[in-house]
């Protein structure tokens, strides 16, 4: 049976392309990665030569005299570019499937999780404006029995009546399961700055109150479906044991990690490939006697955020991290710069795993092996 043609087949670009020349004859030059279009090139056959933004602006500083800057310019600029320098090129190697399906929950959990982060700064904001006390009574807004009594109680006015013994009915319907008495919870209500009055703003806040609050809700929702969808595919995924097994590494962070270093061993010359890509090294530049070492700021930032969050866990169960973190602590450097040397420490450890098709085991881990003392959690 016949496969049936890819979707880049079906594009004017790739009936366009196809004139030219056998896919594999047509290396294609852009200045990005990853996106859907890098990955329907491969599909279609055509090996895919990621370049740098900031390596054509200069090369098109050079080749271009008059400073002119156009689309169909840029392009004779980037094939120039990659015809003259691709023996420094690497071409692309697209994800397999498990891959590319636990990038797209791992990054859509991701985004969501910074839409609540926003939906719930905007709701703080609100309460602090025109109804301090229902932000004062439990720790945190978005939580669901804080959610709750947001329903219950959006306004000042709402909530003018309620007393210990209201509270305590509420907290029993919704499983409340802080240690506050009820007490606690009403005297912090009643301490806090009274909320806005007036009949005219006490219907907006309602209204905007139950409006953010809906939307926390929904959110607080799909991100545990998604917790639960990074899981499946991680567990589905050929190296998902392997990332599973570091200490403290979690399902999420674990896929997180996994889904942004991809399955293509030769994508990457070394584990310093890999530390760079996540933005655990420095840049170091020298000129004559001057040597400076700057901050990475060009790298997979979903990468570094994984990478770092997983080290700076690692180390309260782990006596090799714990080690390494305080041995970059006690050489000056700050908590982000400690981190971001065990995350280094911690890819050589992962590469090592993946090299030998193992998870990862503290015994079998000769520097950490050789730290016997337990760290408390």
């Amino acid at each position: 049976m016949t496969p049936p043609p890819s979707v880049l087949a079906r594009l004017r670009t790739g009936r366009r392309l196809a004139k030219h020349a056998d896919p594999g004859d047509v290396q294609i030059g852009i200045e990005r990665p990853n996106g859907r279009l890098v990955d329907l090139l491969p599909e279609a056959g055509h090996p895919v030569v990621p370049v740098s933004p900031n390596a054509i602006k200069a090369w098109r500083d050079g080749e271009v005299l008059s400073g002119a800057k156009a689309d169909a310019g840029d392009a004779a600029v980037i094939a120039e570019y990659v015809r003259l320098r691709q023996h420094r090129l690497r071409v692309a190697v697209p994800y397999g499937d498990d891959t590319r399906a636990l990038r797209t929950v791992v990054r859509t959990r991701t985004d969501l999780v910074e839409m609540r982060v926003a939906a719930t700064n905007r709701l703080s904001a609100l309460l602090d404006a025109f109804w301090p006390g229902a932000k004062t009574v439990f720790a945190d807004v978005r939580s669901p029995i804080s959610l709750e009594f947001l329903t219950r109680y959006p306004t000042p006015a709402s909530a003018r009546h309620l007393g210990e013994k209201r509270m305590t009915a509420f907290l029993i319907k919704h499983g409340y399961s802080g240690r506050r008495p009820a007490a606690v919870l009403v005297e912090r209500l009643r301490s806090a700055p009274a909320g806005a009055a007036g009949e005219a703003l006490t219907e907006a806040l309602r209204d905007a109150v139950v409006a953010l609050v809906a939307v926390l809700r929904a959110l607080n929702g799909a991100v545990k479906d998604l917790d639960r969808s990074c899981a499946a595919h991680l567990g589905e995924h050929s190296d998902g044991e392997i990332f599973a097994s570091l200490p403290r590494s979690g399902q999420v962070n674990a896929a997180q990690m996994l889904a942004e270093w991809g399955d293509c061993r030769q994508a990457y010359e070394s584990p310093d490939s890999v530390a760079a890509l996540a933005g655990c090294i420095p840049v170091t530049k020298e000129s004559g006697k001057h040597r400076a070492v700057h901050f990475r700021w060009a790298c997979n930032k979903r990468f570094r955020v994984a990478l770092t969050t997983f080290a700076d866990n690692s180390r309260h169960s782990s006596p090799w991290a714990k080690k390494i973190y305080t041995a970059a602590r006690a050489a000056g450097k700050d908590h982000p710069h400690a981190v971001r040397v065990l995350a280094r420490a911690w890819i050589r450890v992962i590469w090592r795993c993946r090299l030998d098709g193992v998870p990862y085991d503290p015994a079998e881990h000769g520097a950490a092996a050789a730290l016997k003392e337990p760290i408390a959690a």
